[in-house]
């Protein structure tokens, strides 16, 4: 069977990664088409996939026209290709094409406030897979799974942390993760965050947390030297162990906080929207969604301030170990399955 994979953030090869490498195993011809990304192209090459680019637009107007081009660009892959079916993260240009080429088109979908992409991807989508704690009711195409996309890549069957990470980047287990994030894709519209309006505010909230342990910065801006002072750069297949050793994540980033949770490490969400998953792994205790910055961080500081924190957390990764299905078999049997749709 010959399959397409429709790409556009990094976390969609992390979450399609090991699909992939199954299917390939199984003998099945792949196709990848990414974004053009920077973030997203390093991680398909890390990992060693080929794959073919479709452009990536950073405004909404440039986002409107992309809608156009890329159909057409995709269109053109696809017909050399010959794809027997479509897979993606809920991409319009997947869903598009597949019609045009009456092809099934299948979305593994987590976004609930992606509200322009579900209008322009879902009526031609066949089957739309979604978490059991997905919010929307998406009809009768959604397929609920008992799981979350991160399993994917963050299950003990796939990943296993390694301490390298610490010596390559000169740290010490304990630290804490500070996540800004730029808030300029299709599902940030209206999003707030932090909302820092100043350097010196954003100084006063790392001296808070630094009376817990050495800050680290991930950011998808340079709006301030206090930034670059704290980021730490690295390749990224080094993220999640990264994230495994360290004891909170604190941010705007949704994908992070949930990577974090999984990883058994408590993540506080700020931001004014809400995710399904994110307010599910809440209920274990690993995930908290907080709108108000000051909140945020008396909700950080009473966390960091439990000696048992580290061990604690690791034990609710378990819990949902155990409780959750293995979503790589799970994707790659309906994958397999819906070819006959």
């Amino acid at each position: 069977m010959n399959i397409l994979f429709d790409i556009g953030h990094p976390k969609d090869v992390n979450v399609f990664k090991n699909v992939i490498w199954k299917l390939q195993e199984r003998g099945h011809e792949i196709k990848i088409v990414a974004r053009a990304k920077e973030n997203t192209k390093r991680v398909l090459e890390e990992y060693g996939f080929e794959y073919e680019v479709c452009k990536h637009h950073k405004q909404m107007v440039g986002k409107a026209f992309g809608i156009i081009t890329n159909d057409i660009h995709l269109y053109n892959i696809a017909k050399k290709f010959k794809p027997d079916i479509f897979v993606s993260p809920g991409s319009p240009y997947s869903a598009h094409v597949s019609r045009l080429l009456r092809k099934p088109h299948i979305a593994f979908s987590d976004t609930e406030i992606a509200g322009l992409v579900i209008k322009l991807t879902f009526p031609f989508t066949d089957k739309i897979y979604t978490s059991s704690s997905f919010y929307l009711d998406l009809g009768p195409k959604q397929v609920r799974f008992n799981g979350y996309y991160e399993l994917a890549y963050l299950h003990s069957r796939y990943f296993t942390p390694s301490k390298d990470v610490l010596k390559k980047y000169n740290l010490d287990e304990g630290y804490i993760i500070l996540r800004l994030s730029a808030l300029a894709s299709h599902h940030d519209i209206g999003a707030r965050g932090f909302t820092f309006n100043s350097e010196e505010e954003l100084i006063s909230f790392i001296r808070e947390l630094e009376r817990y342990g050495r800050v680290i910065i991930s950011s998808e801006t340079k709006q301030w030297k206090t930034i670059s002072d704290y980021q730490l750069n690295f390749k990224p297949g080094d993220l999640h162990d990264i994230l495994y050793y360290s004891k909170m994540c604190i941010g705007e980033g949704a994908t992070m906080a949930s990577e974090a949770a999984i990883l058994g490490v408590p993540a506080i969400y700020v931001s004014s929207t809400h995710r399904g998953y994110l307010d599910e792994l809440e209920s274990y205790g690993l995930a908290f969604t907080i709108q108000d910055r000051e909140e945020a961080l008396k909700k950080a500081i009473s966390l960091l301030e439990d000696n048992s924190l580290i061990n604690n957390s690791k034990e609710k990764r378990e819990r949902i170990l155990k409780e959750k299905i293995d979503v790589v078999e799970f994707m790659v049997n309906e994958i397999e399955g819906a070819y006959k749709l």
